[in-house]
């Protein structure tokens, strides 16, 4: 038997992966501080993975430790060797690795900035020493810290090896990108969600983002190696990647109202087994009647604030397919809750086909000048144009076709 070990793990996609890697039973174990010990002498286990916070924890129960996990001083994976005894090894290194060559950022010779001061700092910080990088390490306190970034302005790459943005606190990021004007790159541990704040003003400035999953998974693969005892080709770590991103990845439809976001999206979704969400749906859910009662009675303003909260809540979640309502994009602050977890997809239709029963805003305003003023926010909102003036199987065919590209 082989467990995830940690304190409070919530959702992961450990089991996930490890179903992918090898013909053994996985299972996630929450253990609290004071359990700790009695499990690692009495417990019952082949080997383990070992996440925040027992990276360090586990250390004095382990009679031996590899040369990676000694130098590291944290151990995420621990073997149960023939004679009983306990094995601490560190598989963070050829996890975070893997990503740096992966997002073909070069960093011999250049300043490479790591935020934190845990284990997946010194994981990170080894690997780029071993690759010829000048790391500063920046904490909140001590001699580098948040205070006196201005001394860094030279920095190539940062990397984020702190819980900054993380789920269910996503939106924050550690540190503003605008006072690194020779940036190249941004490497996020996080990879929930898909997007960090960070990330995402990466991709403003145009630079390499790349977020944590991909060192998860080749984390995960070397663990598995050291579980079975065989050798597992670094092919598999591309083909879990890719899956576990389709799995994740939210499918997001914005348009103008009656443009068959609805319509698609329930399509889209049987197609791909991700779960269905209306936006509109929700907000009835939320607020207790339809957008167009709220809208009637209290007005556009209150409706856009609370159409916000529910964009937040669902933008926060993974494996969704989401059909947005048709004024979502008139707020800027949705964009990153719609972006932060997924792929926007703008579905233009003719302004002649748009449906208007129902819709306040859509009688009460020509649609010609609704659309005349969306159309450059739906643009700056997608990630795609998406024609839908042909058949529904054409228009989700289409949309199949540019994710799975992307993917």
């Amino acid at each position: 038997m082989y467990y995830l070990l940690g304190e409070k793990l919530g959702h992961s996609y450990s089991p996930q992966i490890h179903r992918h890697l090898g013909e053994y039973t996985y299972k996630l174990l929450e253990k609290a501080p004071d359990q700790l010990g009695d499990f690692l002498k009495n417990g019952t286990f082949s080997g383990l993975n070992v996440t925040i916070p027992y990276k360090k924890s586990v250390i004095p129960y382990c009679d031996a430790l590899t040369p990676i996990a000694a130098r590291l001083g944290a151990v995420n994976t621990i073997i149960r060797q023939s004679d009983g005894s306990l094995l601490g090894h560190n598989t963070d290194y050829f996890g975070f690795e893997t990503m740096l060559k992966r997002s073909g950022l070069q960093v011999q010779g250049k300043k490479v900035l790591v935020l934190g001061t845990g284990g997946a700092s010194q994981t990170a910080v080894a690997v780029l020493q071993d690759h010829g990088a000048q790391v500063v390490a920046v904490s909140r306190t001590g001699e580098n810290h948040y205070g006196n970034l201005f001394l860094h302005q030279d920095a190539a790459v940062i990397v984020n090896a702190t819980p900054v943005g993380m789920y269910p606190h996503a939106g924050s990021a550690p540190l503003s990108l605008a006072l690194f004007p020779q940036l190249e790159g941004v490497l996020d541990c996080i990879y929930n969600p898909t997007r960090t704040k960070l990330l995402m003003d990466a991709d403003t400035h145009g630079i390499v983002a790349m977020n944590g999953l991909l060192m998860l998974v080749a984390q995960a693969k070397e663990g598995a190696e050291w579980f079975t005892g065989r050798k597992i080709p670094d092919e598999r770590i591309d083909a879990i990647y890719t899956t576990l991103q389709k799995q994740m990845t939210n499918i997001l439809l914005i348009g103008m109202p009656g443009s068959g976001k609805s319509t698609i999206g329930s399509l889209l979704a049987r197609k791909t087994g991700k779960r269905f969400v209306d936006a509109d749906v929700a907000f009835e859910e939320k607020v207790g009647c339809s957008p167009a009662a709220f809208l009637e009675t209290k007005g556009e303003a209150a409706f856009r604030a609370l159409e916000t909260e529910v964009l937040a809540e669902l933008g926060q979640q993974s494996g969704l397919v989401l059909a947005t309502g048709g004024g979502c994009v008139t707020k800027e602050e949705n964009y990153p809750h719609l972006h932060q977890n997924g792929s926007i997809f703008w579905l233009d239709r003719c302004i002649d086909s748009l449906a208007t029963q129902g819709r306040p805003l859509s009688q009460a305003t020509p649609l010609t000048k609704i659309y005349r003023i969306r159309a450059p926010l739906y643009a700056r909102f997608a990630d795609y144009k998406v024609d839908n003036n042909g058949t529904p199987e054409e228009t989700v065919s289409n949309i199949l076709h540019i994710w799975e590209e992307q993917l």
